[in-house]
């Protein structure tokens, strides 16, 4: 992992391999963004040399100049902003993605310094998640060892480097950057080396030391539970499912929130078999279970005042000799029947028997991540991933998490009109609607599962966030985005539960 300090050393005489400054887009090309501090030569130096390159200050461009005179690094990287804003305060992301995309260009150079815009505490940790996550590089499965590699040490500069909030900061930074890459790990890992049982062995081991607690609920443990969504979606395939449980609890929590991740190891789509083109990715459906293993690990290692459940659910979708067929009807967790539709529809399913259980809990929320349907991203594409609650005030709050920390989120409806597209003739509910609105009946599928509160009619507050597009990144890599996973959700399920922790 890639350690992170900081220091209120000025730019030009720290001693690293490379120095990261930042340009903005300007009438004439880029230019230096202001706050650098550096000397006036180094400055005119640098300004000249963007006039001589055309360069434009654009996000994702970055630009290295080897041997600037009056600074110390060897290499200077420019990274752009984009335009300045119009106050004087700079967009959290917009810094996270500039730092990252210059960690990103990097590979090789052991020791980099950033002297970006923004001189506050959140300032400096958005600064500090970008460039760790840019930082970040799957160790991959090859016989010998990547010749390239991260950034070992970074230093982050500001005048504010012994101000508590800044060490605050900086510390969230890395532990959010820690969860994040072993939430891409799990992803980015080959599906015949994880699957339902070396995935929850992977949680165990790395929970080992922290203070989160992890059961696992074996095939036959599933079976006796009466957990058939989960246990149909897994009949297919020789590695059985499992459900594990991750319990962090501290004393005093002012919360109970629960997250439930969808763990599709590998997805063939069953007997409804996906064409081959669209298997390749199929390891990654099992994002939302990493983004909650990744966060309820973020949380401890804050320790956060706030407890927290999550539920993986892990199975594989195989079309085996065993495998569930279109037209099965099987009995969930807390006695619901449900038709089967389309068997490459697997993910309400797991999801639906993780939702029941995190209901018998009675948090005071239930949040579910899911790489669940392909509407999701024909609706809004591969960066934004929808939003979906039966409590309004819930909804606005993740939404609103998601964004501060660069996921971004939308909100979509869950319409009434639109259940009688679930009915079935012969069970309580069918798992899947027609073509239209895809995404919209997954989401009230997942509702029917939500357990109703203490002495109320309500149901437990919920929120659904479909993650299929940004969850794995296919096409180039941009800002600190990598190709492969993406580690998105583990920062907005993380800030969901600061904001419990924080209020009134």
């Amino acid at each position: 992992m890639t350690t992170l300090t900081v220091s209120d050393r000025p730019a030009s005489d720290l001693k690293v391999d490379a120095l990261v400054l930042a340009t903005v887009k300007a009438d004439s090309g880029a230019a230096l963004a202001p706050g650098h501090g550096l000397p006036k030569a180094t400055g005119e130096h640098l300004t000249n040399a963007l006039k001589a390159l055309s360069a434009k200050g654009t996000p994702d461009e970055v630009i290295k100049l080897p041997a600037v005179p009056g600074v110390a690094a060897p290499l200077v990287v420019l990274t752009g902003l984009g335009a300045a804003p119009a106050r004087a305060a700079w967009d959290h992301e917009v810094l996270r993605r500039a730092a990252g995309s210059a960690t990103r260009a990097l590979g090789g150079v052991a020791k980099v310094g950033l002297a970006l815009p923004g001189a506050d505490a959140a300032a400096v940790g958005a600064v500090s998640e970008g460039a760790l996550y840019g930082a970040y590089a799957f160790a991959g499965h090859r016989s010998q060892p990547a010749t390239t590699t991260p950034p070992g040490a970074l230093t982050v500069l500001t005048g504010e480097a012994r101000d508590k909030d800044v060490k605050a900061a900086v510390k969230r930074a890395s532990a959010l950057a820690q969860a994040r890459a072993y939430a891409r790990d799990l992803v980015n890992t080959a599906p015949n080396l994880l699957y339902p049982q070396t995935f929850a062995d992977s949680v165990k081991e790395r929970a080992a030391k922290t203070d989160v607690k992890v059961s696992v609920l074996d095939e036959k443990a599933l079976l006796k539970g009466g957990f058939g969504g989960i246990m149909g979606v897994g009949q297919g395939s020789a590695n059985p499912p499992r459900i594990v449980t991750m319990t962090y609890a501290p004393s005093k929590a002012r919360a109970h929130i629960a997250f439930v991740g969808k763990g599709i190891t590998f997805d063939s789509g069953g007997l409804c078999i996906k064409p081959p083109a669209s298997m390749l990715t199929m390891k990654s459906d099992m994002a939302g279970a990493a983004a909650v293993a990744a966060a309820v690990l973020a949380a401890a290692e804050l320790q956060l005042p706030v407890a927290v459940t999550g539920y993986l659910c892990l199975a594989e979708n195989m079309p085996g000799g065993n495998a569930q067929r279109p037209g099965d009807v099987v009995t969930m967790r807390g006695g619901k029947t449900v038709e089967i539709i389309d068997t490459d529809a697997e993910g309400r399913m797991v999801m639906a028997d993780g939702l029941v259980l995190a209901g018998e809990k009675k948090p005071d929320a239930i949040l579910d991540i899911a790489t669940l349907t392909g509407a999701q991203q024909i609706a809004l594409g591969n960066r934004v991933a929808a939003v979906m609650a039966n409590d309004d005030t819930l909804r606005d709050l993740v939404r609103a998490a998601g964004n501060s920390t660069g996921d971004a989120l939308w909100p979509m409806p869950l319409p009434a009109d639109m259940r009688p597209n679930l009915d079935s003739q012969i069970a309580d509910i069918a798992h899947k609607g027609d073509k239209f609105g895809g995404m919209l009946t997954a989401g009230i599928f997942l509702g029917e599962f939500i357990p109703q509160q203490d002495k109320s009619e309500a149901r437990i507050p919920w929120a659904h966030l479909d993650i299929a597009g940004p969850s794995f990144n296919e096409s180039g890599p941009w800002g600190y985005t990598h190709k492969g996973a993406t580690g998105f959700g583990v920062a907005t399920l993380v800030a969901v539960l600061e904001r419990y922790a924080t209020a009134g």
